[in-house]
């Protein structure tokens, strides 16, 4: 069996007292909850992990050992799981962190980098609500800066303490239906006719883990993000991503005489198709490029049985990427990140956004690509 770490605090006894069983904790006023014992276990090396995530409905692709290898590999950062669930008894519920110590964003718990959701693996809001009680307790007396978490669905009660910290939009096409069902429900003029004007160009359609493939899509993600005023993730993120996932991953591209126009980046997991990253040069965007290339991993979704397309998140005032994936018939729901201890976020003064904006595009490729090595193991 796996790493498990069965230390647990007594809430009421004073700081540094050491091991010992919970008491209670209080969490409202006078309102006192008794907590139940918790436990950490290694995902990475605890095979009840890869069972739980396997047989668990709300588990993702963002919850696997592959996501955490990838995670552990790039950036070192050490991931764990919360459990209600003791030693050697089978595993039933967890909630995954990983843990982040940087010195230009403090030391923080989130569940999960650089992931667009990730639930908590539980069966009742009280399992959620013990796990998370235990969290806040680490936090408190570790000094950690916040817990992070990213559900779908669920949410922690009041007696966590955690709050509500930013807001994204999640789409998701069903697909549960025939392909012609599924084309019919796409918008005709932003999807069904570029999917049609991209066959008639006779684009090529490419996909795999070659290495020439990630290149081609590298360049187009540089690209792609410049446009957005954004440095690109390191190249060594997706190397990363590849060996973890193996044959679960796909670069897909498509190519006009010769020419890589767009790609994207896609994970297979139980009956889900993700849709994680896509790129594309826009000077080809009339070519239809990215809507062929979404269009061939919906079918290829279909013929393996797949029940959903992830379109993943947006950020709520990005109206013109929310108005793409619906054009797909995505399905739009909120999500919300909880954090604690609470810290309202504050805008970025305007002459911030422009003076961004000026640098990322006057620098040169190499500069903006060093840039995002040296930022983002410190995002997550």
């Amino acid at each position: 069996m796996g790493t498990v770490n069965e230390t647990v605090w007594n809430t009421t006894g004073p700081a540094g007292a050491g091991p010992a069983t919970f008491g209670t904790l209080s969490v409202a006023g006078n309102v006192e909850r008794e907590a139940a014992r918790a436990f950490e276990i290694d995902p990475l090396h605890d095979p009840r992990w890869a069972a739980l995530v396997d047989s668990h409905p709300r588990a993702s692709v963002f919850h696997s050992p592959n996501w955490l290898q990838a995670l552990r590999t790039v950036y070192g950062y050490k991931p764990f799981v919360v459990t209600t669930c003791p030693p050697g008894a089978r595993l039933t519920n967890g909630l995954v962190f990983c843990r982040i110590k940087s010195w230009l964003t403090g030391q923080r718990l989130v569940s999960l980098p650089f992931s667009d959701h990730c639930e908590p693996l539980v069966d009742s809001s009280g399992e959620l609500d013990d796990m998370l009680l235990y969290m806040r307790q680490n936090v408190d007396k570790h000094r950690w800066k916040r817990i992070e978490i990213r559900p779908i669905s669920l949410e922690p009660s009041g007696h966590t303490k955690l709050a509500r910290s930013v807001t994204y939009c999640f789409h998701r096409v069903d697909l549960r239906r025939s392909a012609q069902e599924l084309f019919r429900s796409f918008n005709k003029d932003s999807v069904q006719r570029r999917i049609r004007r991209a066959e008639r160009e006779n684009l090529k359609y490419e996909e795999g883990t070659s290495e020439n493939l990630l290149q081609e899509f590298y360049r187009l993600l540089v690209m792609t993000r410049r446009r957005h005023c954004l440095p690109p993730q390191p190249l060594i993120w997706f190397r990363g991503l590849i060996a973890a996932f193996g044959k679960d991953l796909k670069i897909r591209v498509a190519s006009k005489d010769g020419v890589a126009v767009a790609s994207i980046l896609t994970f297979s997991h139980k009956k889900s198709m993700v849709y994680k990253y896509g790129c594309c040069d826009a000077k080809y965007n009339r070519f239809g490029g990215t809507p062929l290339l979404l269009w061939k991993t919906i079918q290829e979704a279909k013929d393996g049985g797949f029940e959903e397309f992830d379109l993943g998140r947006s950020d709520t005032d990005n109206l013109g990427l929310i108005a793409f994936k619906e054009h797909w018939d995505g399905q739009r729901a909120l999500i919300h990140y909880w954090t604690y201890p609470h810290r309202p976020s504050r805008p970025t003064p305007s002459w911030k956004k422009s003076l961004a904006r000026q640098v990322v595009s006057a620098a040169p490729d190499l500069a903006l690509i060093g840039v995002g090595k040296l930022l983002y193991r410190h995002v997550g």
